[in-house]
């Protein structure tokens, strides 16, 4: 028996409990403003509720059920201020903590990769589980060199479960949309389930967290534990320790929110120009502020190949962009397909729906913030304003969706840090072709 509920008909229903509960909650709702409470106090607490019982059952499912869980928790700076503090304790549970298997299970797993004598290879192993993913679970352990070291095993059944959570989260989405409102999931499913073999690999990802170290040994300000062996189904790579991100959000001093959020940004545009490779996984359970000061990663089993580093093309436009050069960026957004060559849009109308997302490389730092993100989401998804109009005959070409994705999940999170950095001259470093102009030009 796996900790990892494998049989469809027990995920399907648990799943199935998600919109239905939604449904009881709405009626209850009604009932409760019939009875004479204010609107606002229905809403929040009926909000309230279906966050509490969607990441609860996320969580409990693991596998594509919490990958997604994790894929939407670092969008929560954007919801409402009011809404916002009874979803965040919930939320972050998700980013770095799920049920453990049992112990039986998980020697089980190491003796059927490692062989029978898989003790010899360590010291020392400890049977609790240290952290969480969401097909793996990791434990520390000493290696039988002395190195200590994370074990990362992953759930039997792991796949199917995967596969089937992918495919019934549909109704999931109408339920997390509603906290998102104007968020486009069908996108981000299809991503995830498109990159899900990849994902179950460890020994691929063995490989790119090995391609990942060696680009960033030795580094002063970032720390990528390397790989010791790994299998199919058991990675055993180096072991950091580091206070997550998670909780730099929820209890960090300014110093550490500072040093983790310029760090963070770094390594985003770094990883493709030193590595080839876009860390493809953003969520705040992923990244570790160590004591000395660097930033340290782990979990690689989402990425982005870029071998050629990121578009130059996104240096071009976002140089063009800040130049106010409308009609030449434009020209650029079609050639690059955001704009079909069949859709009419105002230039000037286009680099006005794109001006919040630029705005912070007008100054030499920016604060992002909640607030900030709020309107962000307003800008783009409320229908009175001009923009909306503007947004929807924009297009995500295919090789730009991941690069997407990641970008809008590292803004989310920089956005829960709530910490003032420079992002002007990091992104005019490492984003190629990004020659921005002055400022006050």
């Amino acid at each position: 028996m796996t900790d990892l509920p494998r049989r469809a008909v027990t995920r399907t229903a648990k799943l199935a409990t998600l919109p239905l509960g939604f449904a009881g909650r709405t009626a209850w709702g009604l009932g409760k403003r019939v009875g004479g409470l204010p609107a606002e106090v229905v809403a929040a607490e009926v909000q309230a509720r279906t966050a509490e019982q969607l990441f609860r059952v996320l969580g409990e499912l693991k596998g594509g059920a919490m990958k997604f869980g994790q894929a939407m928790s670092i969008f929560e700076a954007g919801i409402p201020e009011e809404l916002a503090g009874p979803y965040r304790a919930t939320l972050t549970k998700l980013q770095d903590a799920a049920p453990p298997m049992p112990t039986s299970l998980v020697h089980r797993v190491l003796r059927d990769e490692l062989g029978t004598g898989w003790r010899r290879s360590f010291r020392e192993f400890d049977d609790r589980q240290a952290a969480a993913a969401s097909i793996g679970q990791v434990h520390r352990a000493t290696w039988k060199d002395g190195r200590e070291v994370a074990v990362k095993v992953q759930y039997p059944g792991a796949g199917k479960a995967l596969l089937s959570d992918l495919n019934q989260i549909s109704g999931v989405a109408r339920v997390a949309a509603g906290w998102i409102p104007g968020l486009d999931l069908g996108p981000i499913l299809a991503e995830l389930k498109g990159r899900m073999s990849e994902e179950l690999d460890y020994e691929l990802e063995a490989a790119t967290q090995h391609q990942f170290a060696q680009a960033f040994a030795d580094d002063e300000q970032f720390l990528l534990p390397d790989i010791v062996t790994a299998t199919p189904h058991v990675i055993v790579s180096e072991w950091i320790d580091g206070r997550p991100l998670s909780r730099i959000i929820s209890s960090g001093t300014d110093e550490e929110r500072q040093q983790s959020a310029l760090r963070y940004l770094e390594f985003l545009l770094a990883g493709p120009q030193r590595a080839g490779l876009l860390h493809a996984d953003p969520h705040p359970g992923n990244f570790r502020l160590m004591d000395d000061g660097r930033l340290g990663v782990i979990d690689f089993g989402a990425v982005n190949r870029l071998p050629q580093g990121l578009p130059p093309e996104m240096g071009r436009l976002l140089t063009i962009g800040l130049s106010g050069g409308a009609e030449e960026l434009l020209q650029g957004l079609r050639a690059e397909g955001f704009v079909k060559a069949s859709i009419d849009v105002d230039a000037e109308a286009a680099l006005d729906y794109l001006e919040p997302f630029i705005a912070p490389l007008r100054t030499d730092t920016f604060r992002f913030s909640r607030a900030w993100l709020r309107g962000i989401f307003q800008h783009v998804n409320d229908p009175r304003r001009p923009q909306f109009s503007v947004g929807l005959r924009f297009n995500l070409p295919p090789e730009y969706l991941l690069i997407h994705r990641v970008w809008l999940g590292g803004i989310g999170v920089l956005c829960q840090i709530g910490a003032e950095v420079p992002a002007r001259s990091i992104v005019d470093h490492w984003l190629p072709e990004a020659d921005l102009p002055p400022l006050g030009d």
